[in-house]
């Protein structure tokens, strides 16, 4: 919503900054994310206020003096567990400031992330609460909170922050006005959802003894977008 207001003999709009899209994330390890975060591409989108980008630290919703956020799963076993208290509480709290979000768990049991599910995460118009895994993993409860889990692939890390990483890049590279041109998003590898990006060139037409494909240099724009359909490929 836009006012004018005069000042001193000309007209000033002020105007309510809308983003986006927010993107809050709850971590046991905020301090992991600007490095990646705030710069780049993702830096511009926060820049235009296209995107913004939060941390939450779990850790200041723990239990008692020392802050306790994990404990031992019940029927044993190795390793330690998220509790259910502070996500939930950390989640609520995120909710205050975007109660339309989707809340986003990252783990090995999730759909396995594709361009697809970037497109409509991107497309949708809510913000993401995006929840990082740690330790042996988190009480099963906490899923009553989740709208998606989502897994980047069939390995294990020891978090979920480097997945929560990967989202949020796939997802805000896709918000109009963050790449450079209007269709950079759209003519690349898994753009729908099948197949890989033909291979490119730039100059120089020669480099140490490798040319540049002579089509590409014709000018003849058929047969270019018919060499690079040829030479797309298929995804595995």
């Amino acid at each position: 919503m836009c006012q004018k207001e005069p000042l001193t003999g000309f007209f000033l709009f002020t105007c309510d900054i809308i983003i986006m899209m927010k993107i809050q994330v709850i971590t046991l390890f905020p301090e992991m994310f600007p490095g990646v975060m705030d710069v780049s591409m993702l830096w511009k989108a926060q820049d235009r206020k296209l995107a913004e980008i939060s941390y939450i630290n779990l850790r200041y919703f723990g239990l008692g003096p020392r802050k306790v956020v994990d404990d031992t799963p019940y029927g044993g076993g190795d390793g330690m567990l998220l509790k259910p208290e502070p996500l939930f509480a950390a989640v609520r709290r995120a909710k205050q400031d975007d109660p339309k979000a989707l809340v986003v768990l990252m783990t090995a049991r999730g759909e396995r992330l594709k361009q697809a599910r970037l497109r409509a995460l991107a497309d949708g118009g809510k913000g993401l609460i995006i929840i990082c895994g740690r330790y042996e993993g988190y009480d099963e409860r906490i899923t009553e909170l989740v709208d998606l889990q989502i897994s980047v692939g069939d390995y294990i890390l020891t978090g979920g922050e480097l997945p929560a990483m990967t989202l949020i890049d796939g997802v805000v590279r896709l918000i109009p006005g963050v790449l450079g041109g209007e269709t950079s998003a759209e003519i690349e590898s898994f753009s729908d959802g099948e197949t890989l990006e033909f291979p490119q060139y730039t100059r120089p037409e020669e480099f140490e003894g490798m040319q540049v494909p002579e089509v590409l240099l014709s000018g003849n724009h058929a047969e270019i977008a018919k060499w690079r359909k040829q030479h797309s490929k298929k995804a595995l």
